[in-house]
């Protein structure tokens, strides 16, 4: 999982999850569907102008709101590498290491970066650098069994490839 690189997307404080996915969307578990309306409430354009690759950055308690994992999943799907936030509401937190999306936690980060600038992340040393500006921001990277987890898809995935390694 080491490194990502892409365009900032970029969102404010208490971004709940019934704006990353609306309550009316939830009638599909398909994360292509889900990813087609992700943001929809916050930022109608984002399925339209996210590429693969591409960063979302948050600011205090992203992710608040109900536990719905589909919010996680839609970001996920609609190809976003990882968000970086000052603060993730922690079901939103878990939720994401579960379905194998790559968040960090760093306020500095959530500050200093722009919408539209280039970063790029670094995992394993929690390193995230603005590439536009220059600016280099520190995260607490997860512990390898994590990113373990994460690079391999989430908690099931992890589970399912542990149990067929034993066999």
């Amino acid at each position: 999982m080491q490194q990502a690189k892409g365009t900032v997307l970029k969102y404010g404080d208490n971004v709940d999850t019934d704006v990353i996915i609306p309550a009316r969307y939830l009638n599909s578990s398909d994360p292509a569907e889900l990813a087609s309306h992700c943001m929809a409430d916050i930022d109608q354009s984002f399925p339209q102008k996210v590429k693969p690759g591409d960063i979302m950055v948050g600011g205090e308690n992203f992710g608040c709101g109900s536990s719905r994992e589909h919010a996680p999943i839609a970001i996920k799907a609609s190809g976003i590498s990882v968000v970086i936030a000052s603060t993730f509401a922690r079901i939103f937190y878990r939720n994401a290491i579960n379905i194998g999306l790559p968040i960090m936690e760093s306020p500095e980060a959530s500050r200093g970066i722009h919408d539209g600038d280039e970063v790029s992340v670094d995992f394993d040393s929690g390193e995230i650098t603005d590439l536009t500006t220059g600016e280099t921001f520190r995260a607490h990277p997860f512990p390898p069994f994590i990113q373990e987890m994460i690079a391999e898809g989430g908690l099931l995935r992890s589970i399912q490839n542990q149990k067929e390694g034993n066999q």
